[in-house]
């Protein structure tokens, strides 16, 4: 709990407006996208520059009182959920792209800009920043970078990590730091910039994010592959590699997420086939096509039903819209959506679909399976009612049993979500035991009071139970 004096000590640094603290404004900021999950903080602080964060990290160090970075709150791993209490920052002020320096292809931008919104402005003038979480039309870019965000271009260019050069951020003792920069080569000691991103915002509070931009490609094209037996999709992904072709996306639906989508969008899919594959690629007009042509042969030849390529480009965008639906499609069947994130080799796709199959048949759950083929990364997403609570629990071990199936494919417990709250009792699963202490050795050196996002990653607790902390 804040004291009087702190709390009158925080007004004085960002205003009376910017400091929420009544029980309708703590609800608001109780949970985030992640089911379930619930708990109070004690305030809300929206500061506007970084002078300020570092006076309200200095503070909280002092009394040691939590700080919860925070943007849109669209994360799906109980990531800003204030599970011992404390400050919710909120960093949306910092909505402000500073620069986009076309000579050096790079932009300077603050956290709080919308990550749909900074693609829109880089764009506008003949730039792509091509990393594209699901939820990027509300997300925000320091979101994206503290989880580590994917999407579904991530097989041909990579996720956020790979676009991030330098950022600005502040420790819990106030202390203002600069990693990265603009340079493309630059190897002066340790890559902090590296390290901070997909921390979770419990190393830093991030202020300021540089990053790589790219010329936009001239033109793109979709494909569509039908399948009437999983293997043959998880076979035209390997194939399409196999081929050195390396297409912007591959996206994946089981039949179950085929039927939700068609409902919701009205697409008329064929709803008899076991998958379906959205395959884009983009670049030079000529080699575009010579790509397309070459995936439709190789689909055909491996055993697709049908093979389709969208007539225009805004047809093709109109399917990859559809297909962005899914889970605001599967939202729509019952009271509680959980959406989770496991990633395989490619090779293994097809058996992680049917394993997940399995397991939904073993617990009697309702669980659609879509992704990002291209890379391995597969979202089951259960739809349940967290009212019934045993429905919840087989929820659990539902999930955990697909956890440990992604592992024991040579695979991971989250390719682009993050650990959180949701999967920390999984983690020591991917990074051992020894890796989970050496993560919490580097937490202690740049947190050693433990005020930055505590519970989160470290801590192994269960996704339930609904409400974690009520003030």
């Amino acid at each position: 709990m804040l004291t009087e004096d702190l709390r009158q000590q925080l007004i004085s640094v960002v205003g009376q407006k910017w400091f929420l603290d009544s029980p309708n404004e703590l609800h608001a900021y109780s949970y985030d996208a992640t089911p379930l999950l619930q708990s109070i903080p004690d305030a809300v602080i929206i500061p506007s520059s970084v002078q300020e964060v570092s006076m309200i990290l200095r503070m909280a160090n002092e009394h040691r009182i939590p700080i919860i970075a925070r943007g849109s709150g669209t994360n799906l791993a109980g990531g800003t959920v204030p599970v011992q209490g404390g400050i919710i920052l909120n960093m949306n002020r910092f909505n402000q792209i500073y620069e986009i320096d076309e000579k050096n292809l790079t932009a300077t931008l603050g956290p709080g800009v919308i990550t749909a919104d900074f693609h829109a402005a880089v764009e506008a003038i003949g730039l792509f920043y091509p990393p594209d979480p699901g939820s990027m039309r509300i997300s925000t870019i320091g979101g994206n970078v503290a989880q580590g965000a994917g999407g579904m271009r991530g097989l041909k260019y990579g996720v956020t990590k790979d676009y991030v050069m330098g950022l600005e951020y502040v420790l819990p003792t106030g202390e203002v730091l600069r990693s990265g920069g603009k340079n493309v080569k630059d190897v002066a000691g340790y890559d902090l910039t590296r390290l901070m991103v997909g921390s979770e915002g419990t190393l830093g509070v991030i202020t300021e994010i540089t990053v790589k931009l790219l010329p936009f490609p001239a033109t793109k094209r979709t494909l569509v592959v039908y399948c009437h037996d999983l293997y043959d999709a998880a076979r035209i992904v390997e194939q399409i590699i196999a081929a050195k072709i390396i297409p912007a996306t591959i996206e994946f639906l089981d039949q179950a997420t085929m039927k939700v989508v068609d409902d919701f969008a009205k697409l008329g899919l064929p709803l008899d086939m076991a998958s379906m594959l959205l395959i884009e690629q983009d670049g030079a007009e000529e080699q575009v096509m010579q790509d397309i042509e070459k995936i439709a042969k190789i689909a055909h030849h491996v055993g697709a039903a049908e093979v389709h390529m969208a007539a225009t480009i805004e047809e093709g965008a109109k399917l990859l819209t559809a297909r962005r639906s899914a889970l605001s499609a599967l939202s729509r069947l019952r009271p509680t959506t959980i959406l989770e994130d496991a990633t395989v080799p490619r090779a293994r796709l097809a058996e992680m679909v049917q394993e997940i199959e399995r397991v939904a048949h073993k617990y009697n759950l309702q669980i659609c399976t879509f992704g990002h083929a291209g890379d391995g990364n597969l979202h089951p997403t259960c739809m349940a009612d967290e009212r019934d609570h045993e429905e919840i629990e087989r929820v659990e071990q539902a999930f955990e049993e697909i956890f440990h199936a992604s592992i024991r494919f040579g695979g991971t417990i989250t390719g682009e979500h993050g650990v959180g709250m949701t999967k920390s009792k999984y983690l020591h699963l991917k990074v051992g035991e020894g890796g989970i202490e050496l993560m919490e050795r580097l937490k202690a050196a740049f947190d050693p009071n433990n005020i930055l996002n505590p519970g989160k990653v470290f801590a192994k607790r269960d996704r339930h139970r609904i409400v974690v902390r009520q003030s």
